[in-house]
């Protein structure tokens, strides 16, 4: 246990009858967890964070559906390649691929996504390249990227500072983290209206154990440097919208009230959008799981 892990309260059923695997794609493994017998739901987790973000939710989800929590490439124990120039190993569109080779590979042609923060991202290209996978997509605390760059405001890159700091060439914030990556891992994710009174201990292990890894936080600033960079240009080349249902959920003490309209950044990129703010900061899994099952439960069964 991550001596800084101790003091967070223990979650007394952590992923209970959740089975732990590991599927081998060309370019090495994708960790996750999975359970229940219903149609798939695929969740998908943010940064710096695991498939733990999910233990509040997950348990609940799997009595109708097959829940399958992957780690993305670069986090946790899944792979973390090395990149290149254009940053495409971290592409969106390529850990998306990730998640479409995961599940035809437990034999799932069409699915539901439930995704946070950076899994958000990979859901929105997921659904947008396989269009015919996607029954149904909610996203918890985010907007889409190009539009998020495009209306930025100085308060907003102020509380999201890390979208623009993680991007700088390699090896600055590399070094910078690796110094002392649990302080960066503590400072940033307790910097919410929260703290770090969501986490508890097996997740918050999770967490500092994974990105204490110099693979991960290089990982991490690739997803970032991805974002700013191939991933727009992939979202600037693809002018069509999402048509299946997209549910938004965001916290009210959070950034996206304060600094953007989700909903209507959300509706430029597609056709159904619903939503509204819940209860809590940035990490709606784990600050408020029940408001986050009331919204998904209903959404996901009309899909």
């Amino acid at each position: 246990m991550h001596p800084a892990a101790l003091s967070a309260p223990v979650a007394p059923r952590f992923f209970e009858a959740f089975e732990e695997r590991v599927f081998q794609t060309p370019e090495g493994p994708i960790f996750y967890r999975i359970s229940g017998d219903g149609p798939p739901l695929l969740l998908l987790h943010g940064y710096p964070q695991t498939s733990a973000m999910w233990h509040a939710t997950a348990p609940e989800l799997a009595k109708t559906y097959q829940v399958i929590c992957p780690d993305l490439r670069g986090y946790g124990r899944s792979l973390k390649p090395k990149t290149d120039a254009s940053h495409t190993p971290y592409a969106k569109r390529t850990t998306a691929g990730d998640m479409v080779a995961l599940m035809d590979h437990l034999g799932h042609d069409r699915f539901r996504i439930g995704a946070h923060d950076r899994g958000g991202r990979v859901a929105h290209r997921l659904a947008a390249d396989h269009p015919g996978k996607v029954t149904a997509l909610s996203v918890l605390d985010i907007a889409p990227t190009r539009e998020m760059y495009r209306n930025a405001t100085s308060g907003f890159a102020h509380a999201y500072w890390h979208w623009y700091w993680l991007t700088l060439p390699h090896p600055f914030p590399e070094t910078m983290i690796a110094a002392d990556p649990v302080f960066f891992w503590l400072r940033k994710c307790g910097a919410g209206s929260a703290g770090l009174a969501p986490f508890v201990r097996q997740a918050l292990d999770e967490y500092l154990t994974a990105f204490s890894e110099p693979d991960a936080i290089h990982g991490a600033c690739e997803d970032y440097r991805a974002a700013a960079t191939i991933d727009i240009i992939h979202d600037d080349a693809d002018q069509t919208k999402l048509q299946m249902p997209l549910l938004a959920l965001w916290g009210a003490d959070g950034v996206i009230e304060a600094h953007f309209d989700c909903l209507a950044l959300w509706r430029e990129r597609a056709l159904h959008v619903e939503g509204h703010a819940l209860k809590g900061g940035h990490y709606l899994a784990e600050e408020n799981p029940n408001a986050v099952l009331a919204a998904w439960l209903p959404f996901f069964a009309a899909s």
